[in-house]
């Protein structure tokens, strides 16, 4: 439910922190649409990639099939609550970090919220600079699947916090975009990537352009990694999509 956060979405130069987040990418699970936008422009002013549910239902369907960074969820929802959103990705070994923001903040219900299965707690309203704080330290944790730090196919070796990639010990070169394309392949090794998720995921795009930026993309980032080597990774699966996988 809304509560106002205490400083302005446009004066995000003084609340960002020193070290860029990165290419975080997060979930916000909130039903009031104006709170909802505020945040999604903020975080993303911050360099962070936001996504938005505005019921427990699609939240628990966005936070079950893909992945995040962290999962920034109101507490109180239509459809499901946020606690029961909490505690069924939990039950399907979803262990991506949550944030619970709330308007109930007494002792017993940030101590519910956390037994509930969220990972920290901000009581409505908060000042955003602490809440871009909280949700960087969650970030930060490791562990699990879904949050490896270096993703490696055969020789090629993708290091998601010093943006470095090398094969057979050969530092590559390549663009935010291609990273970032290469990056989600990675994460999904051996299976079929299609356009769809493409689009959605690497570009942010929920429609599909009409235009060929996936084909020049992918690409440009064959010829990177590819070059000097004779084990091809990346395929192309015939009106499936891409897939990289070692065959070797």
């Amino acid at each position: 439910m809304s509560a106002a956060p205490q400083e302005h979405a446009l004066s995000l130069a003084e609340t960002q922190p020193a070290g860029n987040v990165g290419r975080m990418k997060i979930l916000i699970i909130e039903d009031d649409l104006e709170a909802a936008v505020y945040l999604t422009k903020a975080f993303r002013e911050a360099g962070i990639v936001a996504d938005h549910a505005s019921d427990g239902e699609s939240g628990l369907f966005m936070g079950s099939e893909n992945t995040y960074d962290v999962i920034v969820i109101d507490r109180m929802l239509p459809r499901r609550d946020g606690l029961s959103v909490i505690s069924e990705l939990r039950r399907k070994a979803i262990h991506t970090p949550v944030l619970i923001l709330s308007a109930l903040g007494q002792v017993d219900d940030r101590v519910t919220g956390l037994r509930a299965g969220g990972d920290d707690y901000l009581p409505k309203p908060y000042a955003f600079s602490e809440l871009l704080a909280r949700v960087e330290v969650l970030g930060r944790r490791k562990g699990t699947p879904d949050q490896d730090v270096v993703y490696r196919v055969g020789d090629l070796e993708l290091d998601r916090l010093s943006h470095e990639v090398r094969r057979g010990g050969k530092e590559i070169l390549l663009q935010p975009r291609e990273f970032r394309l290469l990056e989600y392949l990675m994460k999904n090794a051996g299976q079929v990537v299609t356009r769809t998720m493409l689009l959605e995921n690497v570009w942010d795009y929920h429609f599909d352009p009409q235009t060929n930026v996936i084909d020049v993309h992918v690409s440009r980032l064959r010829s990177k990694i590819e070059k000097d080597f004779s084990q091809p990774l990346l395929k192309t699966i015939r009106g499936a999509g891409y897939m990289i996988k070692d065959e070797g």
